[in-house]
């Protein structure tokens, strides 16, 4: 099967034709049909993760079609859609898991960083892992649901019930999590890289409030603020930008060093926290609502050899909306 490898991080990913794996106990072989491509994808090629397999297929934004069972698995018949995210794999017993967190399990494994991905024609993944798409998406459509959707999901979580909510960044997750937002009648605020008029436009044209520069300040204090953006520097000024109780959530999985700020901008009850991976009850709350929102994902397509220069303009910030990997 052809497939995109990372031999090492930090250079580019080698198109390679790899043996079709093999399905184990409690797992299914997966035709992939379109991968999306994720900032962390990014953060692994670039050696900002540590300790990835090696050699790796990364991509964890999966949609494809069933072609076999391993042993033992009753969720699923051959032919099946199912989307792979992800966390692929928990122990289930650590006191992560056993008090519904298995997002922060001791020993979790995940999809293409401690397994192989999506960047391929097949894969295989945990079954238990796996979840159903809703019938509304197209392959393609769905992809960036199952990692830009989920964790952008859990965010929004975290930011409780604000009403007024900030979004720096406005990226695949973005796109997706502003629509949820409006859907539960929030005002969205957007912040971008300063100048980016057209990712603006793009905001305002889901529904956002107000669209500028992330240097600049809201037009109204915030009640909560999600960074999807890797800029650890974004984190005092949204603390400036959220009124008195108001939550910064961090939402990747990787950022750069948050600068030193005043206490005085902490005070007041405000407070920070991150997000880390998701649960598969994160899964299956938001794919069963993201169909009633509807949520829309704007997507580009590009073909599975391409993947080198998607990771290129997503790193130069030169896509709308999500880029999808598609195969055939």
């Amino acid at each position: 099967m052809r497939a995109m490898v990372l031999n090492s991080p930090k250079t580019p990913l080698r198109e390679t034709e790899l043996p079709m794996p093999k399905v184990a106990a409690g797992q299914v072989l997966v035709k992939v049909s379109a991968c999306a491509v994720c900032r962390t994808d990014l953060h692994i090629v670039g050696g900002e993760l540590p300790n990835p397999k090696l050699p790796l297929v990364p991509g964890h934004e999966i949609v494809g079609h069933i072609t076999a069972l391993g042993q033992g698995v009753t969720r699923f018949k051959v032919g099946e859609r199912v989307g792979i995210p992800w966390l692929g794999w928990t122990c289930g017993e650590c006191r992560y898991c056993h008090s519904q967190r298995e997002n922060l399990c001791d020993d979790a494994k995940f999809t293409g960083y401690t397994f192989d991905g999506g960047y391929a024609e097949y894969t295989v993944a945990d079954a238990r892992f796996c979840f159903n798409i809703p019938d509304s998406y197209s392959d393609a459509e769905a992809a960036p649901l199952l990692c830009a959707g989920l964790i952008g999901y859990r965010s929004l979580m975290k930011a409780g019930d604000a009403r007024r909510l900030g979004i720096y960044g406005f990226g695949a997750a973005a796109h997706i999590v502003a629509q949820v937002a409006r859907h539960q009648g929030r005002e969205v605020f957007a912040f971008t890289r300063p100048g980016d008029a057209a990712a603006q436009e793009f905001a305002k044209s889901l529904g956002a409030a107000w669209a500028g520069d992330s240097t600049s300040p809201p037009p109204e204090p915030l009640d909560a603020a999600i960074i999807f953006a890797p800029a650890g520097e974004l984190v005092p000024q949204a603390l400036q930008a959220v009124a008195k109780g108001g939550r910064v959530v961090c939402g990747g999985i990787h950022m750069s060093d948050i600068p030193s700020f005043p206490y005085k901008i902490l005070w007041e009850e405000r407070n920070v926290c991150s997000v880390a991976n998701l649960t598969r009850h994160d899964g299956e709350e938001f794919l069963a609502l993201a169909p009633l929102v509807p949520v829309r994902t704007e997507i580009e397509k590009f073909p599975l050899a391409e993947a080198n220069e998607v990771l290129r303009r997503l790193r130069e910030g030169m896509l709308r909306g999500a880029a999808v990997l598609v195969m055939g």
